[in-house]
């Protein structure tokens, strides 16, 4: 890969042996035409028309970063001719603000000649993202919007075009591209060039390979100012299982594909030569990634052997401490932080959701290993199961503090994304769903329940953070992790970003950042745009309410960190959910006697571990 000049978020991208290199007088005695490529990650509209934006974000584009690389191949391979010039921009709209108008009259400036491409788009963004297509098309500058709204929706309900909001892109002159765009990307520039942009490019059916394919990068000026300072990479895509609520399943498929080790060494160094030493692997669930184990000990040399000094955070399903070698690898390898799709604590609730994977009777050793290992364990939480109530939900919260060892704990409303096989079976059936798609950022009610109204739904969402992060249980993860041994100032941090985003910004902590900012102009079309009189004082005011409430949480989380690093004994300490598991625990954990559900599964695993106690002993 070529190294890359005038490198920062919003500015223009040649090669180093590209124009951008030649002597002026040169440019001007050479056949010359410039195309501007501007790849734009957007964000979504907050609950009052304002885009949802920050100094540094939480959560790093891999998408945008996957894009940029094909871009940079296409440079370096002057897929537009000896000519054509691409000058590449990147945006990611949670920390970048996009002007258009000044894009527009760049664009215009050079000839006109360009495209506009807003990347991973889910759907709760692609409202947004057709708000800023339109604007590009209303100047004649070329557009096309991909990602998981796309491409989930075309793969499902091909035949629900307008009412997924396709169609009326479509009309309005704006392309869509739905699949992965390894092997694709050049057609899309070459027809943007010639202006001949189809109105849908699908490759939803032709998962491409992903060995020695251009590997995702960002420059470092993008890259830390997005979760913690970490680069992305998807070491694979696919994953085996058929949770009713996932899109990726149904857009990356179900087969394993996979970066090689030598592809994985690449982006490390690469990201290693900018200063990056912390990497979010991507993969929906790096543990059936088939080539985990070559990639583990590539990664491995790279730190026992070479003393290089990377981490890693991975996604990984509650089965996973069932794979030989592959926790035990992990921690060689760097991981040192996991994010486990706990979802439920009731069976019937994961039944309900096709997650046959998850068994509560695991969920205490998959914990406990991946702690044996140094990992902290962020688990993700669903509510809004069919059988959930605000009391069932209360009660499995604290069920969890108790007996489970976990660390962050995040919680999700139960949304039927386009792309699902939940949203394709509510359509199906006709019943009612939230009609605008911006919402759909799982923290916001967007179909009905059996149990609950919508106001007392999204009452418990925003209660149950405070139920689980009490100043007792930070204390107690706390006092955890101190046993382990762990240094406590990096977790008190997680735990304080989780609560706090939404407890003062009432967005999910994975769409939130630190310090908001807000552009008066920057409000979703049909919403007036206010007073300078009227929205820079309450911007003042909203700002010093967030931050004073912010610091006060920020101290008493401080505080309790400071209590426990001074508690005597520390080492020693051990509570229910750090106990050893035992066969025992099934009959006195209350984990296993909430439901009768879970009683099933206790007597299920019982009856198993019989059956194999017994086939021992007649084989002696």
């Amino acid at each position: 890969m070529k190294r890359i000049c005038n490198a920062g978020p919003g500015r223009n991208y040649a090669p180093v042996d590209g124009s951008a290199g030649r002597d002026r007088s040169e440019l001007l005695m050479t056949p010359h035409t410039e195309f501007h490529l501007i790849l734009i990650k957007p964000s979504h509209y907050d609950d009052d028309g304002y885009v949802l934006q920050w100094v540094h974000a939480s959560t790093p584009s891999n998408t945008l970063a996957t894009l940029y690389g094909l871009a940079l191949d296409c440079i370096e391979r002057k897929v537009l001719g000896e000519d054509v010039e691409i000058r590449l921009h990147v945006f990611d709209e949670t920390i970048n603000r996009v002007r258009v108008d000044r894009l527009i009259r760049t664009v215009q400036a050079d000839g006109g000649n360009g495209l506009v491409a807003l990347c991973g788009v889910q759907t709760n963004q692609y409202p947004r993202a057709v708000d800023i297509c339109t604007a590009f098309r209303a100047a004649g500058i070329q557009t096309c919007i991909g990602g998981f709204h796309v491409s989930g929706s075309v793969a499902m309900l091909p035949g629900a075009r307008k009412e997924l909001q396709l169609q009326q892109a479509m009309d309005a002159g704006i392309s869509l591209f739905a699949g992965e765009a390894e092997g694709r990307f050049d057609e899309v520039l070459r027809d943007a060039m010639n202006r001949e942009m189809q109105p849908l490019y699908n490759y939803v059916a032709e998962t491409p390979a992903l060995e020695g394919v251009p590997q995702p990068f960002l420059p470092a000026e993008s890259a830390k100012r997005t979760g913690g300072g970490k680069a992305t990479f998807d070491a694979g895509r696919g994953c085996p299982f058929l949770c009713s609520f996932c899109t990726i399943i149904n857009v990356h498929g179900r087969k394993s594909r996979y970066r090689s080790p030598d592809d994985v060494e690449r982006i490390i160094r690469l990201n290693l030569a900018q200063g990056i030493k912390s990497f979010l692997i991507t993969d929906d669930n790096f543990a059936r990634n088939r080539n985990w184990e070559p990639i583990l000990d590539r990664l491995i040399a790279l730190r026992e052997g070479e003393g290089l000094p990377i981490r890693f955070s991975i996604q990984v399903d509650t089965v996973s401490h069932k794979i030989r070698g592959f926790i035990e690898k992990c921690g060689r390898a760097g991981v040192n932080r996991i994010f486990l799709g706990l979802e439920s604590i009731n069976p019937d609730a994961l039944k309900e959701a096709r997650k046959g994977q998850n068994n509560i009777t695991e969920y205490r050793a998959v914990a406990q290993a991946w702690h044996n290992v140094g990992a902290v364990i962020n688990a993700g939480y669903i509510l809004g199961f069919p059988g959930d109530t605000p009391e069932t939900i209360a009660r499995d919260i604290k069920i969890i503090q108790s007996e489970l060892p976990l660390d962050v704990l995040d919680f999700f409303i139960l949304t039927p994304l386009p792309g699902s096989q939940d949203h394709k079976e509510l359509f199906e059936k006709g019943v009612a769903l939230e009609q605008d798609l911006n919402r759909y950022d799982t923290f916001h009610v967007t179909a009905g329940h059996a149990k609950m109204s919508a106001d007392a739904w999204l009452d418990i969402y925003r209660r149950a953070w405070g139920l689980y992060y009490t100043p007792e249980h930070v204390a107690t993860v706390l006092r955890r992790a101190r046993a382990r041994g762990e240094s406590l100032g990096h977790l008190m941090i997680k735990l304080f970003v989780f609560y706090a985003c939404q407890a003062i910004e009432h967005v999910h902590p994975l769409d939130a950042g630190l310090i908001r900012r807000k552009y008066r102009r920057d409000r979703r079309p049909g919403l007036p745009i206010e007073s300078l009189f009227v929205f820079y004082p309450r911007l003042a005011l909203e700002s010093l309410r967030k931050y004073s409430r912010m610091a006060w949480i920020f101290w008493g989380f401080h505080r309790i960190r400071r209590r426990v690093e001074k508690e005597p004994d520390g080492a020693s300490y051990r509570d229910v959910a750090t106990t050893p598991v035992t066969p025992e625990e099934l009959e006195s954990l209350e984990l296993y006697h909430a439901t009768p559900a879970a009683e099933t599964a206790v007597i299920k695993v019982q009856r198993k571990r019989a059956a194999v106690a017994q086939a021992a002993a007649s084989a002696t």
